[in-house]
């Protein structure tokens, strides 16, 4: 397989090592998975985790990583986005920083591979099946009958990533059906003003509502752990805050995204996909968001 391009699994990048732990975890499997080496690396951030949190391997970010490999007589490489849909981070910030290696760079040939979520394709129900056994696991877990369940994402100041969660909280309803209550998006926060009011229901608003009241499962619309969804972080907070206004409501949050095991599988149809597409020349098209 010697006529691969160089691939890279690439998340936006956090200060925390768990999250750099998980997207190697991730970048080692579907290695395995596709019969290539996967290279785990950030868009930015990363680079600030003390490196002995990290097994002693300090974190790579996009640029040194591609100008290690020329160095090494590397000019094809294959990105695959570890994000959910149409971030501003693989549609305006990566095409950008390409285009401005490329000038002094000319052999440079960065293929990308699609987000997980593709909302033209009303038919592609990867991640909501995904999320919908996660719910399910955490229902079996706790032995809950019929619970609410909110689908929460970070919050966006794009409309076009808010589309992804309602996107998906559609088809998280439709593959849960009556085994749950209800199922209703919310973000876990949100720029002031009402430019960005579709980020509403905040979740701070919503656990504690009619209907969410009661035992509540967080379909947990995050790939890794984090200052937000990991142990003790916002989403953590924002639960017990809730539980102590509400004293019917319970509220569980399903594991992570990133630990289900068809994670493999989605990144490697999107790695094939990838491989098939043209080089990035300008902008990346963002299909479905016209």
């Amino acid at each position: 397989m010697s006529d691969l391009p160089c691939i890279l699994l690439v998340d936006n990048g956090s200060h925390r090592a768990e999250s750099t732990l998980s997207l190697r975890h991730v970048a080692q499997a579907l290695g395995g998975r596709i019969g290539a080496e996967v290279h785990p690396v950030s868009l930015l951030h990363s680079t600030k985790v003390d490196p002995a949190e990290l097994g002693g391997r300090p974190a790579q970010i996009l640029e040194p990583f591609l100008r290690d490999r020329r160095v090494e007589g590397g000019n094809s490489f294959l990105v695959i986005p570890f994000f959910f849909g149409h971030s501003a981070a693989i549609y305006e910030y990566l095409p950008q920083r390409i285009r401005e290696m490329s000038r002094g760079w000319p052999e440079l040939e960065v293929r990308v591979a699609p987000p997980m979520v593709k909302l033209d394709e009303q038919g592609d129900l990867c991640v909501a099946q995904i999320l919908s056994e996660l719910v399910v696991k955490k229902m079996d877990e706790e032995g809950l009958n019929q619970p609410a369940v909110s689908l929460v994402d970070h919050g966006t100041p794009r409309v076009a990533v808010n589309r992804v969660r309602n996107h998906v909280a559609g088809q998280l309803a439709s593959l849960l059906g009556d085994q749950v209550a209800v199922v209703e998006a919310s973000s876990m926060e949100r720029r002031e003003g009402s430019d960005y009011d579709f980020n509403e229901p905040l979740l701070e608003n919503l656990l504690g509502r009619q209907g969410f009241d009661r035992e509540v499962i967080l379909s947990m619309l995050f790939i890794s752990p984090g200052r937000h969804a990991g142990p003790g972080g916002d989403i953590a907070r924002i639960c017990e805050e809730a539980e102590g206004r509400c004293p019917g409501l319970r509220a569980f949050t399903s594991d992570l995204f990133a630990t289900h095991p068809g994670v493999i599988e989605l990144l490697a149809r999107r790695s094939e996909e990838g491989l098939a597409g043209e080089p990035v020349r300008g902008e990346i098209p963002a299909p479905g968001l016209e």
